[in-house]
C-alpha cells in the first residue's frame, strides 16, 4: 500500500502498490504514510468531540431528572 497525493486538489489516497505505480506522474506524488494519517485522523477527533459534548448533555439531562423525581418523592 501507497499513499499518495494529488497535486491539483490536494486530495490524499491509499492505493495497492500496482496501481500507485501507474498513478505517479504528473498529477499524483508519493507522501509519507505518517501524513495520509494526519489528513485522515482530523475527521476522526472531531466526531469524538461531538460525541462527548453530545454525552454531557445526555448526563446533564439525566441528572435534572433525577432531582425532578427526588422533589416529587418529597412531596
Amino acid at each position: 500500500m501507497k499513499c499518495l497525493k494529488n497535486l491539483k486538489t490536494g486530495n490524499i489516497v491509499r492505493v495497492d502498490d500496482k496501481q500507485a505505480y501507474n498513478m505517479v506522474g504528473t498529477t499524483w506524488n508519493y507522501i509519507s504514510k505518517s501524513e495520509w494519517k494526519a489528513a485522515t485522523r482530523v475527521v476522526v477527533t472531531e466526531t469524538q468531540t461531538v460525541e462527548a459534548e453530545k454525552k454531557e448533555q445526555t448526563i446533564s439531562e439525566k441528572t435534572l431528572k433525577r432531582k425532578k423525581l427526588k422533589e416529587k418523592q418529597r412531596q
